[in-house]
């Protein structure tokens, strides 16, 4: 490596100790470089490393607490140092590791009950633990076989997030496949791990553990190695999961947590991120729960549980809120038992339909849905049971939420009081001497009716319902219809008005790709265009000392480009005269063979023309000849009036009275020098050698050429050197 060759780079602190007769560990530990150099593999450091007793010392950093008294070094810095180590993933010292059994117990005596287990220690046990799965899978997993006191500990230990994760990873709920871990995770069946972690929801008051035992439920529900899928999915199971979720001494969280795992497993998906969904679908091991009917039976058995959960009559505690006070608040396991009944509306289940239908729990949702006009969660979970019962085409659902739940009715009675009520009986109250604020599910009641219309084309009995009911029909023409106009954002005349008559563009990038712009061309003519300084009329400073830049500095990419059109597309479309529709915008003179005599810019006349006679001259001096002895013939009759030139090469010259101008000194750039537009060599010792007098009369016409050109642009004091 570059920092390795003798002469270029200082010695490393890391060598100077390894250099000495004697050091110790502690020495290396607290040098900063000495990861770094583990992870550049140095030889003399690893073999050091790699000894049994540097092993064992590192592993009581990370599984002992120091002293009280100790430093901080000491306390922090090393077992951070420690852990590192062993996360660089060098083969040679984790193989000393996972071929000693004396090291390994040294390592998961962490676990044992009588050990401290401080958030940050378990950090670091955990990174150490999962290393060597990723890099020592089979050894270690004949380990935990051997001592599968591990698991319980494990388990004993769930509330620290650390340790959920090693035992997440153990029993290979997680998405990565470990080498051979479908032969080292057979012993899995016949341990209890499943029942151990259930019955963290009876022993354990903390939330953490509850929420970190559902958290490895549901990620078995996700992936399940096979041989927890059968047992997860069982009507036992669930029993059990019921059974401890509806004690009335246990805190809400287990109820909240219990039904989180039972709706995991009525729609895996539901609780997986997009992320892994995306890598879950490139994976062809593992097992996907999903609810057998028995399953799905056993959980509505005491769906009839639940409901009572939702009844709010003895609940007095209160809440204050901006807008008022909830006596009593809706609660977060109520609104678990909604979504619980929601996904099972989903599942396509003739049994849980007739269930839910029979015990009343659709209707109780809707109630909850009014009375609760603020809670935008519970809408929510509301308006997918409606949409579910409403497209599920099943006269068991539409009958029972149009009839007996009388959903339009209730819609059209809050269109006639938007405002919140004062009713003292009702969960939500306003505040006392104020103005009752407006219900804040009017959006979700527009979604429904949207929906109800929609169906209604499709539906005879949403549309025959719809069609009795001469009150909704009335609201429908005269609030409705209006209201979905008023709110149709794609019709609003501010905003983006390029987008308001496409709804699918997602980006910029869409209405890029309409233009017929040629993105390559534009970038090369806007490079030169502020090569040559031609860009501005009123920048002439900044044009003239563009000349002294090298042309990367005014290189213009595709994506430069880009920026400038995007900054520019406020022009009219429709103008002939667009920046971007005229191809020939940045041609210069000579390039446009004489198609317009006006020059854009002073800068234009004064060098373009120079640089292209030098070229004409090598390689198409016959040609040429033609073309400017034609445009001479044109702008003769003019050189009358021409009383001063400017050019870009000489000093100011005027006409002769004969009407024949004086043969232009060109001037030639020496080797080293730049030309600035007045002609002044930068170096002024060096102007009276560099001009010479041309002596080609066709260099002569080009010139009048040029000469006239720049007179019919604007005209600059001519600035002498």
């Amino acid at each position: 490596m570059f920092w390795r060759m003798t002469g270029l780079s200082t010695a490393s602190p890391v060598d100077s100790i390894l250099d000495k007769e004697s050091f110790t560990l502690e020495e290396l530990l607290d040098e900063d470089d000495i990861i770094q150099e583990c992870k550049a593999l140095n030889t003399r450091l690893i073999n050091f490393l790699r000894d049994k007793a540097q092993v064992e010392k590192l592993l009581r950093y990370i599984v002992e607490e120091s002293p009280e008294d100790a430093e901080k070094k000491q306390s922090f810095k090393f077992p951070f140092i420690a852990c590192e180590i062993f996360t660089c993933e060098i083969d040679i010292i984790l193989r000393t590791l996972v071929e000693d059994e004396e090291l390994m117990d040294l390592l998961f005596s962490f676990l044992k009950p009588d050990h401290t287990h401080s958030a940050l220690l378990s950090g670091y046990f955990s990174k150490v633990v999962i290393c060597l799965m990723l890099r020592k899978s089979t050894p270690l997993m004949n380990y935990v076989q051997g001592h599968q006191e591990i698991i319980t500990q494990l388990v004993d230990l769930i509330g620290i997030t650390s340790m959920m994760e090693v035992l997440l990873r153990l029993i290979g709920a997680d998405e990565t496949m470990y080498t051979g871990s479908s032969e080292t995770m057979k012993w899995l069946e016949d341990t209890n791990v499943l029942d151990l972690i259930v019955d963290k929801f009876s022993s354990s008051e903390s939330p953490e553990v509850h929420a970190n035992a559902a958290e490895i439920l549901c990620a078995i529900t996700r992936y399940a190695p096979p041989a927890l899928a059968s047992k997860i999915s069982s009507p036992s199971f669930v029993g059990q999961l019921f059974h401890h979720a509806l004690e009335e001494s246990r805190p809400k969280s287990v109820l909240v947590h219990s039904l989180s795992v039972c709706i995991s497993l009525l729609d895996p998906k539901r609780l997986a991120s997009a992320s892994y969904q995306a890598y879950r679908s490139n994976l062809s091991h593992g097992t996907v729960v999903t609810a057998s009917p028995e399953t799905v039976d056993g959980m509505l058995s005491s769906l009839g549980d639940l409901l009572k959960l939702l009844e709010i009559s003895a609940d007095e505690s209160t809440l204050p809120t901006t807008y008022g006070h909830l006596q009593p608040p809706f609660g977060k396991h109520r609104l678990k038992i909604v979504e619980f009944i929601s996904v099972l509306l989903t599942i396509g289940s003739e049994s849980a339909e007739k269930e839910l239908v029979q015990q009343g729990a659709v209707k109780r949702v809707i109630d909850l849905f009014f009375e609760y006009a603020f809670n935008n969660f519970l809408h929510h979970h509301v308006e997918n049971i409606l949409v579910s019962c409403l497209e599920s085409n099943k006269s068991l659902l539409t009958d029972h939420v149009l009839v007996d739940c009388k959903l339009v009715d209730k819609i059209l009675n809050s269109e006639k009081n938007p405002t919140l009520s004062s009713d003292p009986s009702k969960p939500t109250i306003p505040t006392e001497g104020r103005a009752p604020p407006k219900i804040g599910n009017s959006g979700h009641m527009t979604r429904i009716s949207n929906k109800l219309v929609q169906l209604s084309n499709s539906n005879s009995t949403i549309q025959t319902h719809l069609q009795e009911n001469s009150e909704w029909s009335e609201w429908l023409t005269n609030v409705f219809l209006k209201r979905n106009e008023v709110e149709n954002v794609y019709q609003w005349a501010c905003g983006r008005p390029t987008s308001l008559h496409n709804a699918g563009r997602d980006s910029d990038e869409e209405d890029m790709r309409d233009r017929d712009y040629d993105v390559a061309a534009l970038a090369n003519n806007l490079s030169q265009a502020f090569r040559y300084g031609i860009y501005s009329n009123d920048d002439l400073e900044e044009g003239q000392g563009s000349l002294d830049r090298d042309d990367e500095d005014v290189y213009f990419d595709d994506e430069s480009a880009e920026v400038v059109i995007s900054s520019l597309r406020l022009s009219d479309d429709n103008d002939s005269s667009s920046l971007f529709t005229n191809s020939n915008w940045f041609a210069f003179e000579d390039d446009r063979g004489g198609s317009s005599l006006t020059s854009p810019s002073d800068n234009t006349a004064d060098d373009a023309p120079a640089k292209v006679e030098n070229e004409e001259q090598d390689n198409e001096e016959d040609t040429a000849d033609e073309v400017i002895l034609d445009q001479i013939d044109k702008v003769a009759p003019f050189s009358d009036d021409m009383e001063t030139i400017v050019l870009g090469n000489g000093p100011t010259k005027e006409a002769n009275g004969d009407d024949s101008i004086t043969p232009e000194v060109a001037s030639v750039e020496p080797e080293g020098k730049q030309v600035v537009p007045n002609g002044v060599l930068e170096n002024e010792t060096a102007k009276d050698d560099a001009t010479v007098t041309s002596p080609d009369p066709v260099s002569n016409k080009k010139e009048e050429v040029a000469d006239f050109e720049m007179e019919a642009s604007p005209k600059v004091e001519p600035q002498m050197g």
